[in-house]
């Protein structure tokens, strides 16, 4: 649900109300009276039973009799409800289980089934993602990062009452999006589809599968982020939906602009070509649910990985956070990003570095 810090705490939150719920509606605590649920049960199958032999026998029963069968209905739906999120709050903590919701990795769909067998965790799901995103605010945006924390610490306070509605995604760097569930609302420049998606919801469907040319699901718990050898296969699949874009772009593109421009003079083929060359190119939408913390996550493998920035922290202070001050890592993500930039970064360079040497040795 949307913070990367102490998510956890709210998987157990609705656990944790549902199990009240239940206790005040069997009477347990409150002004209700203690609910005899085996009275209620018995009570439900006998009104059933005259109503379907005689309506004057069904109608000679008091209406209150409806009440405990009433109790008894939501008494289990919260039992539900309890059971289910407590589930989800211990397999959030051990990163398993993912597949319980059911998401199709390569469509994006979610299963009706799941809807309905899974509605005590939907629909709390659904109904805050959207609060979250249509009220969550955030410092405005900065030009450039500042190196110097003192001046950035004072640009803080200066915007903190300057707040600005949080977008449901955010052009981190020329191409690259950062966003939430909500990023199907962004509208690329003349139509053109998205070069790629890495979409890292399990709760949610993904609306922009139509439109784009590539995609990847990596479905993880809300603040649980990808491993390490994830983080390797969605900055490896950022590299190559850019280079599939550019495929694209060429096949439809590289003639000099569409069939009206036939019968145009060179000069100007040339530049329509060249103004499309300035608003077409490859986007790439890495996106959570709220993005902030699991799809900013793996925005800085993928701008490490094409050699945008050196480290991942570099990526996250200076290419993401001051277009989207509101990305933050939990101690999870920083983790896996720290063990990621170890095993795919720092030691390939040292081994380049070292085949290097090796090459000149021999060559001397």
């Amino acid at each position: 649900m949307g913070a990367v810090h102490g998510v956890y705490l709210k998987y157990v939150g609705l656990s944790a109300v549902s199990f009240a719920g239940y206790h005040f509606v069997i009477g347990s605590f409150g002004p209700l009276e203690p609910l005899p649920l085996a009275s209620s049960f018995s009570d439900g199958v006998r009104i059933l039973a005259t109503s379907s032999s005689s309506s004057d026998d069904a109608s000679s029963l008091s209406s209150s009799s409806l009440l405990p069968l009433a109790r008894a209905a939501t008494a289990a739906m919260l039992s539900y409800s309890t059971f289910l999120n407590g589930t989800i709050a211990v397999l959030f903590q051990l990163r398993r289980g993912m597949s319980l919701i059911g998401k199709d990795t390569k469509k994006g769909t979610i299963p009706l089934w799941s809807y309905v067998l899974l509605f005590p965790f939907h629909g709390p799901t659904y109904a805050y993602t959207y609060l979250h995103t249509k009220m969550g605010k955030m410092r405005p945006p900065s030009a450039a990062p500042s190196s110097d924390e003192s001046h950035r610490k004072k640009n803080d306070d200066e915007h903190e009452q300057q707040k600005v509605p949080v977008p449901v995604a955010s052009q981190v760097q020329p191409g690259w999006w950062v966003g939430g569930c909500y990023s199907h609302e962004i509208q690329l420049p003349m139509q053109q589809p998205w070069a790629g998606i890495v979409d890292l919801t399990v709760e949610f469907p993904e609306k922009c599968r139509a439109n784009t040319l590539n995609y990847l699901c990596l479905p993880t718990w809300d603040g649980v982020p990808c491993s390490p050898e994830q983080l390797e296969e969605a900055a490896v699949f950022c590299m190559e939906a850019r280079k599939d874009w550019i495929r694209w772009w060429k096949q439809n593109y590289s003639r000099g602009g569409n069939d009206n421009a036939v019968d145009l003079a060179d000069s100007q083929k040339q530049s329509m070509q060249q103004q499309q060359t300035e608003q077409l190119i490859p986007h790439i939408l890495i996106h959570c649910a709220h993005g902030r913390g699991r799809s900013t996550t793996v925005m800085c493998a993928a701008m490490v990985k094409m050699g945008m920035f050196s480290h991942w922290e570099e990526a996250l202070e200076q290419g993401i956070r001051p277009s989207r001050p509101v990305c933050k890592l939990n101690a999870k993500m920083r983790k896996n990003l720290e063990e990621w930039q170890r095993k795919y970064v720092d030691h390939v360079s040292a081994g380049v570095g070292v085949d290097s040497e090796t090459k000149r040795k021999k060559g001397d």
